[in-house]
């Protein structure tokens, strides 16, 4: 695992496509037992190089109940994203993950993790690649119980979000309780 983490960090395979250039965000352990799957890192992710380190992971990880020392603890929560660079702006919110990073490393990663136990699909980006179906982000995260044990699809917690999650107050007042079980129960 760490010959395959420095690969990655030295990874320039859309560097060409990247405003920033590459810097790749991702963290694993073999003895992680939940993998968190997002988009990619946004400008703040990129400078600091801390996953999850802006407003959307503060969110995260309340709707996970678990503190920064558990959610940075790598036995714990392996972080990899659809995209591991700064994909660049869009008009509203950042452009889509390049495609190239989750058939590259995904798999690779995967296979050096033994005690994987669960996979949060974080928003429609990894719910697509992931989930072998027809629905939408809304449905899956309505239906989440059918992808259990593997993987659990929630919404993107960012602030752009707050219209879908105001749309959908059921998430956080029925799914995000029974995360909570699922997760401690892991941890």
């Amino acid at each position: 695992m760490k010959e395959l983490l420095h690969n990655i960090s030295q990874c320039t395979i859309c560097k060409a496509h990247l405003p920033l250039g590459p810097r790749p965000v991702v963290t694993a352990h073999p003895n992680s037992k939940i993998v968190i799957i997002g988009q990619a890192p946004g400008t703040k992710v990129h400078q600091s190089g801390i996953p999850w380190d802006d407003q959307s992971g503060k969110k995260l990880r309340q709707w996970l109940n678990v503190t920064d020392e558990q959610f940075y603890n790598t036995e714990n929560f392996a972080i990899i994203p659809m995209g591991f660079c700064y994909p660049g702006k869009a008009k509203t919110g950042d452009l889509p993950p390049r495609p190239e990073c989750a058939p590259q490393w995904h798999e690779l990663l995967f296979d050096n993790m033994s005690h994987l136990e669960l996979v949060i699909l974080i928003g429609a980006y990894a719910q697509n690649y992931y989930l072998d179906d027809k629905k939408n982000l809304t449905e899956r995260v309505g239906d989440y119980k059918s992808y259990l044990p593997m993987y659990f699809p929630i919404p993107h917690p960012s602030p752009t979000n707050r219209f879908w999650r105001a749309k959908n107050p059921w998430f956080e007042e029925l799914v995000v309780p029974e995360l909570h079980i699922i997760i401690n129960n892991i941890i």
